[in-house]
């Protein structure tokens, strides 16, 4: 414990999680958060009271993290390697602080991001390894892969993602800007086939990398043609858009700043 502590200073740090039985990154009244096992950690480490780490982006209950990034400001003489080692000691082996950097006074992990990268993970095939069963969506029936290439295009750029958020948002602007859209086929164990949707954009919406997983799904059965996804995507309307993907093919890969 950090009793002499110093002048406050901002810190960046870089977080991996595997999002599993977690309510997500926003601490809540019930249920176990990124946040707040990072508080009360970094909260016993310093002997600080009211800590508060604000993250990137507030990912939902059963997403996972690469790359989650967060700024918190602490009165303490730790360093960044013993706020690391001292972090990771006080958390679950399901989250792991994977650097720390001291950063300028005015970091802010979420309104100082340029980019962020999501990727959502499917695996084709008649059986799933228990491998990959908390980290992939798994889809028994094949899909036309080709189809769901050609709809991607008409995601990329500034639009309106209304279509793709989920109710019960409270974000008025759902103007955003994709900067890749790609879906990227690999082997899988088993024999089937890994399919990974890679979004890059300016900032996502509630569920917004779901939905269009969901709703590509839906083209790949050829229940949409590829050109419907433009018109999907002008109707802003959610019901236009197909289901929303299960959270834990779902990964918040990095978030850059410059």
């Amino acid at each position: 414990m950090d009793a002499d502590a110093s002048e406050p200073r901002t810190f960046k740090l870089t977080i991996a999680y595997d999002g599993t039985g977690l309510v997500g990154w926003q601490r809540q009244p019930e249920g176990t958060s990124v946040q707040g096992l990072l508080e009360d950690a970094l909260t016993r480490l310093t002997a600080t009271a009211g800590v508060t780490v604000t993250g990137a982006g507030r990912t939902d209950a059963g997403v996972h993290a690469h790359g989650q990034v967060a700024s918190v400001t602490l009165a303490t003489r730790l360093g960044p390697a013993d706020l690391q080692r001292g972090a990771n000691a006080l958390l679950p082996p399901a989250v792991r602080v994977m650097s720390v950097e001291t950063a300028d006074a005015t970091f802010h992990a979420r309104f100082g991001a340029k980019e962020k990268r999501y990727a959502y993970h499917a695996i084709l095939g008649p059986v799933l390894s228990p491998f990959d069963a908390r980290y992939a969506w798994h889809i028994p029936y094949p899909l036309d892969v080709a189809a769901m290439r050609a709809a991607l295009p008409a995601l990329e750029g500034r639009h309106d993602f209304a279509a793709f958020q989920s109710t019960g948002s409270d974000i008025e602007d759902s103007v955003r800007t994709l900067t890749e859209a790609r879906l990227d086929e690999t082997a899988a164990d088993g024999g089937g086939t890994r399919l990974v949707l890679a979004l890059a954009g300016d900032g996502f919406l509630r569920h917004m990398v779901r939905a269009i997983a969901g709703t590509l799904v839906e083209v790949g059965r050829g229940r949409w043609p590829a050109a419907r996804m433009a018109g999907i995507l002008a109707s802003a309307d959610r019901a236009q858009a197909g289901p929303t993907a299960p959270p834990h093919g779902l990964f918040l890969v990095s978030v850059r700043y410059c």
